[in-house]
């Protein structure tokens, strides 16, 4: 299988503004999340997909692959679309990475993966993790049935404890599995009301009729959305496997 890695990435963050090129131990943000995606086993391409040339001509100095698109999406997916759309060669899997994540696994890019060849009765597959403290608007939280297969997500606390506590909730991982058609369809479809109430866009997918399925994976991540969380990569990049593989 052929499968492609596309990188949404922008300078128009509204919480944390031109995060995609913060410097963190010595690199631009979006340029950690490419190389470490490159380490991933199972990609054959990965690709930057922007809509600010800043970011272009970030990613030719530092020797990644980049690709221009409109400024005019209303968010990454419908902007990785276009980007698969430009490219020659077919893909059998398209996977979503999200630029605003320097500290992303390659291991999780590839569990991703493997669990969607194994399951391709699905359209997307949204991997998650366990988190104790759901009450941050940040985190996107998840609900699944028995078969794995997302019935919702929401910046609020779900499920909501009306009886009995839970040990634990998911949170939305933000490397997403596409079948392309899936995409295709996805960014031919307008917004849909419970997107825009929530401002999480696979909740677009959900409602035009998409099979969402979720693995659950172990480790950490987190994506940078606030300067909080700037500081904390800044903190931990040095100490981190991955890092020392491509600086």
């Amino acid at each position: 299988m052929k499968i492609l890695g596309l990188i949404p990435s922008r300078m128009e963050s509204k919480r944390l503004p031109a995060k995609s090129l913060l410097p963190i131990s010595g690199l631009p943000l979006v340029i950690h999340t490419y190389r470490r995606a490159n380490l991933s086993k199972l990609l054959n391409k990965t690709l930057i997909c922007t809509d600010s040339k800043k970011i272009i001509q970030t990613a030719k100095k530092f020797k990644s692959k980049a690709v221009l698109t409109s400024p005019y999406h209303k968010n990454g997916t419908e902007r990785i679309a276009e980007a698969l759309i430009k490219e020659k060669t077919k893909y059998d899997l398209i996977v979503d990475i999200q630029g605003d994540e320097p500290l992303i696994s390659p291991y999780h890019i590839d569990e991703v993966i493997r669990f969607h060849k194994k399951n391709l009765d699905a359209d997307i597959i949204l991997p998650t993790l366990k988190i104790k403290f759901p009450d941050n608007p940040n985190l996107i939280k998840v609900v699944i049935n028995k078969k794995n297969e997302v019935l919702y997500l929401s910046r609020n606390k779900i499920p909501f404890e009306a009886k009995r506590k839970s040990s634990s909730f998911l949170k939305h991982l933000s490397i997403i599995s596409f079948r392309p058609e899936a995409l295709i369809k996805f960014s031919k479809s307008n917004q849909t009301p419970l997107e825009k109430i929530e401002d999480i866009e696979l909740l677009r997918a959900l409602e035009i009729g998409l099979k969402i399925k979720t693995i659950t994976l172990k480790g950490d991540s987190f994506s940078v959305d606030v300067k909080e969380d700037y500081k904390r990569a800044k903190d931990r990049m040095n100490k981190d496997k991955f890092f020392r593989l491509y600086k």
